[in-house]
């Protein structure tokens, strides 16, 4: 028997499923005991692939896919909200199975559609849709299905992470690490989702959702990227024994759900400070296994493409089963989100050095912030506190407009 797949999209991670089935045939039958045959992909401009031609047939038109009763698995590869939304909804009302590396999707529309998968029995999976080659969400709803998660660290975007390594380790400009990157394919043309943290925000939503059984939503918490960060404050850092990193956070805080993506002070012997260049790394800490680090490729075609294979497999195993309709995670469960009063961490600050030592410190007392280290360096002033709240940050961040920087540290 042969299962009937389609593509949406042929682009960098369409083309690596299209070269994992033709490459990987016999393996992929005995491991899912079906042949998979790509019966169509969806592509804006068939010339633009007319050399995928002769392996796939290639159509523009969505219809032909949705009335093809012989497909029965449906590829979501095109990325962004729409008309992804539209296509992934169509292709579950006709029945269809549907696979996606879509983040941005299903941190977004996740709930409608998975319930909308739920109502139909078809099958919606997107484990490629975080961490590219780590399967963390698979992971997540089977080996720790019975253990209690309290925190997840994600360095989750490549781009950004390169950045940051080539900043740190060769002492480039964020605008010179930025080109290095977008030259060799790390960064997109227009990186702005990267290095806001947006890219990030979305995966910390579907991480929370599988760890914690909350549903959130980037609106929810702060969002802070690396493109207002200086060269001085990682040198800084260097030199206080931190490396920078732009982490996501999703914590228990005594029953209370915290979620975070800024840049952070991690120590430079900690595992998650190795995690260099592209590579995404996930540090989870529970109960019964206590700290795992996963790490791997967080994008690419081969990487991406292997976890949309991974999902395609199961899928195949339950349509022939006819098992399908099952949710990727059943874990549910409903957590307030903290207040700035109930997170505290320690924090490196830099000041611009228009006050005088004297003056910052008895501000400091005045607001209760503890301090570890306090020195002028050239034109600023570098701070590093003992653990403070965000309420107690926000006071600091009113009452003095010196304040250039402000990143946790995480131990």
């Amino acid at each position: 028997m042969a299962i009937k797949i389609a593509l949406l999209g042929l682009g960098t991670v369409g083309s690596g499923v299209l070269k994992i089935i033709k490459n990987n045939k016999k393996k992929i039958r005995q491991t899912s005991g079906e042949e998979i045959i790509i019966e169509k992909a969806l592509v804006r401009n068939p010339e633009k692939h007319r050399n995928l031609a002769n392996e796939v047939m290639l159509t523009t038109d969505f219809d032909s896919i949705l009335q093809d009763p012989e497909i029965k698995i449906v590829v979501e590869l095109i990325g962004g909200l729409h008309p992804a939304k539209e296509y992934i909804t169509a292709a579950i009302n006709a029945g269809k199975n549907v696979v996606t590396a879509n983040k941005d999707l299903m941190a977004t529309f996740g709930s409608e559609l998975i319930n909308l998968a739920a109502s139909k029995k078809c099958d919606l999976m997107y484990d490629a849709s975080v961490a590219g080659g780590i399967p963390i969400l698979r992971t997540l709803a089977t080996s720790y299905s019975s253990d209690i998660i309290s925190e997840i660290q994600g360095i989750i975007n490549g781009t950004t992470n390169y950045i940051l390594s080539q900043m740190g380790e060769k002492g480039l400009s964020y605008e010179e690490a930025l080109k290095n990157a977008q030259e060799l394919g790390f960064a997109e043309a227009d990186p702005t989702n990267d290095v806001t943290g947006k890219d990030a925000a979305y995966k910390i939503v579907i991480l929370s959702k599988f760890a914690f059984g909350t549903k959130i939503s980037i609106d929810d918490f702060t969002i802070q990227g690396i493109n207002n960060l200086k060269d001085f404050d990682i040198k800084q850092a260097q030199k206080l024994g931190y490396v920078i990193k732009l982490v996501g956070i999703a914590k228990n805080i005594n029953g209370k759900l915290f979620v975070e993506v800024a840049p952070c002070l991690l120590p430079e012997n900690a595992i998650m400070a190795h995690i260099k260049n592209e590579l995404n790394a996930l540090q989870i800490k529970s109960q019964s296994l206590g700290t795992a680090v996963f790490t791997g490729p967080g994008a690419g075609s081969s990487a991406t493409a292997n976890s949309v294979m991974s999902d395609v497999i199961t899928e195949i195993k339950n349509v022939v089963k006819k098992t399908t309709g099952q949710p990727f995670s059943n874990f549910s469960h409903v957590m307030q989100l903290t207040s700035s009063e109930d997170v505290k961490y320690s924090y490196y600050l830099s000041f611009e050095a228009e006050e005088t030592l004297f003056d910052l410190s008895k501000l400091l007392s005045n607001l209760e912030i503890p301090v570890r280290e306090i020195k002028q360096v050239q034109s600023r002033i570098v701070v590093v506190t003992e653990n403070i709240s965000r309420q107690q940050l926000q006071d600091l961040a009113i009452q003095d407009q010196y304040l250039k920087a402000s990143y946790k540290i995480l131990q």
